[in-house]
C-alpha cells in the first residue's frame, strides 16, 4: 500500500503529467482521432517540461545572485524557499504529506464536479508544498494519523478550489478571458496587487505600451531587455561581494564576466519559459473543452504562475525589481522592530513579484505593476516572519515557505489552534465547507463562481 501511495505521490508531483492526463481526457471526451489525442497529450507535457527547464535555469542563476547580495551587504537571516523547507520536512512528515496530497486532489475534483467552484488545480508541486505545510501545522496542533490526513486533505482540496475563484475577475483581465485560472499559492498577493493597481493607475497605461524611441527599440525584445536588466543586478552584486568571494561561485571565471554571463543565462531561461507556456496553452485550452463538456461541466484549469508571463513580458521585469525592493525595505523594517530578518529570496521575488506585476498592470498599468509588486514584496517578507512560530520544529530551520498563501493559511490555522486547540481547525473547515456549499443554493449570474467574463 505504501509503495502505491508513493507512486501516486510521484505522479501528482509532476505537473507535466497532470497537464498531459487532463488534455488526454479532454480530447478523448471530444472523440478526437488517435493522432490528435497523442499530439494533444504530448505537447502540454513537453511544454511544461520546457517551462520547468527554463524555470530551473532561472533558479540556478538566481542562487549565486542571492549569495553575492548576502555576502556583499553582510546580511544574515532566514531565506524563504519552498523547495528547501519541504526537503527538510520530508524527513519528518513524508507519509503524512503524500497522503494529504492524494486526498486533496480527490477533494478538489469532487468540489469541481458538484459545486460552483469549477477550478481544477493543476500545479502539482505547489499542492505538494501546501500538503507539507498543512501536515506541519496540523501536527503542531496535536492531530495525528487518519484525522490529520483527512483534515489536511480537505483543507488542501478546498483551498485549491477557492483560491483561484477569489481573484478570477482579475485573472480574466490579465488573460483577456482566455479561460484559465491562477493555480499558484501566491495568489492572494497577486489579487491584492491587482486591487492596489486599480487604485493607483489605469489599465490603459499598460507596461506593454511603453513608448520607446526608435534608437532604443531593441528594448522591446523581452530577451534583450531582461538580459540587460539582470546583467546590471549581477554586476552590482559581484562588485559588492568582492572578487575573492565571487571566485568561489564562478569556478575561477572573472567576477565581472561571471556576472555578465549569469545575467544573460537568466534571460535565456525566461525565454525558454515563454516558449513552454505557448506550447501548453496552444493544446491544453482546446482539450479542456472536453473536460468542461463531458466530465466536469464548466471546468476551468488553474495553472502555474509562469503561464501568465507571456501576457505582459515587460511587467514581469518591472514586477521582479519592484518586489525585490519591497523585500529589502520589509527586511529593514523587521530589523528595526527586532524581528527575525527575512532575506529577500530571489526565487519567490522573481516568480511571485513578476506575477504580481502582471496583475497590477492589468488593473493599473505601469504604476499598478510597480506599486502592486512592491506591496507583494512587503507581503512575502512579513508573512514568512509571522509563519515561523506556528511551524513547530520546522520553524527553527534557516528557511521557510516563501509564497503568500502559505503564510496566510499557516498563520490562520496556527492562531486558531493555539487559541481553541483542534476545535479551531474544525471551525476553519466548517467555514470552508459553507463557502463551497452555500453558493449552490443561491441564484448567481454564472455557473462558475467569479468567472464573470463568460455567461
Amino acid at each position: 500500500m505504501l509503495e502505491v501511495l508513493e507512486f501516486i505521490r510521484d505522479i501528482l508531483q509532476q505537473p507535466a503529467l497532470l497537464l498531459g492526463l487532463v488534455s488526454c481526457v479532454g480530447l478523448v471526451a471530444l472523440k478526437k482521432p488517435f493522432y490528435k489525442v497523442m499530439t494533444g497529450t504530448l505537447k502540454p507535457i513537453l511544454g511544461y517540461i520546457m517551462l520547468g527547464c527554463g524555470a530551473g535555469f532561472i533558479v540556478t542563476n538566481l542562487d549565486p545572485l542571492g549569495k553575492m547580495i548576502q555576502e556583499g551587504f553582510h546580511i544574515t537571516g532566514v531565506v524563504p524557499n519552498n523547495e528547501a523547507i519541504v526537503s527538510v520536512a520530508q524527513q519528518l512528515l513524508g507519509v503524512e504529506t503524500m497522503s494529504i496530497l492524494v486526498v486533496g486532489l480527490v477533494v478538489n475534483l469532487l468540489i469541481a464536479r458538484f459545486t460552483k467552484f469549477k477550478y481544477v488545480f493543476l500545479t502539482g508541486h505547489h499542492s505538494f508544498f501546501m500538503a507539507c505545510l498543512l501536515s506541519a501545522v496540523l501536527g503542531t496542533s496535536g492531530m495525528t494519523g487518519v484525522e490529520l490526513i483527512l483534515c489536511g486533505g480537505f483543507l488542501l482540496g478546498a483551498w485549491s478550489a477557492i483560491s483561484p475563484a477569489i481573484g478570477q475577475n482579475y485573472t480574466n483581465k490579465v488573460t483577456d478571458g482566455d479561460g484559465v485560472a491562477m493555480g499558484h499559492f501566491g495568489s492572494l498577493a497577486y489579487y491584492i496587487s491587482a486591487w492596489v493597481g486599480s487604485k493607483v493607475g489605469s489599465s490603459d497605461d499598460s507596461t506593454e505600451n511603453i513608448d520607446i524611441p526608435e534608437k532604443w527599440g531593441f528594448l522591446r525584445d523581452t530577451t534583450v531587455s531582461t538580459g540587460l536588466t539582470m546583467m546590471f543586478f549581477y554586476i552590482v552584486a559581484a562588485v559588492a561581494a568582492g572578487p575573492e568571494y565571487v571566485s568561489t561561485l564562478s569556478n575561477g571565471m572573472s567576477p565581472i564576466l561571471f556576472a555578465i554571463m549569469s545575467g544573460l543565462q537568466f534571460a535565456v531561461g525566461v525565454t525558454v519559459v515563454y516558449s513552454g507556456v505557448r506550447m501548453i496553452l496552444g493544446d491544453l485550452i482546446p482539450a479542456f473543452e472536453g473536460i468542461s463538456n463531458r466530465v466536469i461541466p464548466n471546468a476551468i484549469p488553474a495553472v502555474d504562475c509562469a503561464v501568465f508571463f507571456t501576457y505582459a513580458p515587460t511587467a514581469v521585469v518591472l514586477g521582479f525589481v519592484s518586489s525585490f525592493i519591497g523585500g529589502i525595505i520589509g527586511m529593514l523594517i523587521l530589523g528595526v522592530l527586532g524581528g527575525v530578518l527575512i532575506i529577500p529570496g530571489m526565487v519567490p521575488h522573481f516568480f511571485c513579484g513578476a506575477t504580481a506585476g502582471i496583475y497590477g498592470n492589468a488593473t493599473g498599468g505601469k504604476k499598478g505593476a510597480m506599486i502592486g509588486a512592491f506591496v507583494n514584496g512587503l507581503l512575502i517578507t512579513f508573512a514568512p516572519a509571522l509563519l515561523l512560530p506556528v511551524l513547530g520544529s520546522l520553524g527553527f530551520q534557516n528557511t521557510t515557505f516563501g509564497d503568500f498563501d502559505f503564510g496566510v493559511l499557516g498563520i490562520a490555522l496556527g492562531l486558531v489552534s493555539n487559541t481553541l486547540a483542534q476545535v479551531g481547525i474544525f471551525i476553519v473547515m466548517a467555514i470552508f465547507l459553507l463557502v463551497l456549499v452555500v453558493p449552490n443554493f443561491m441564484k448567481t449570474k454564472n455557473k462558475v463562481i467569479n468567472n464573470t467574463e463568460e455567461e
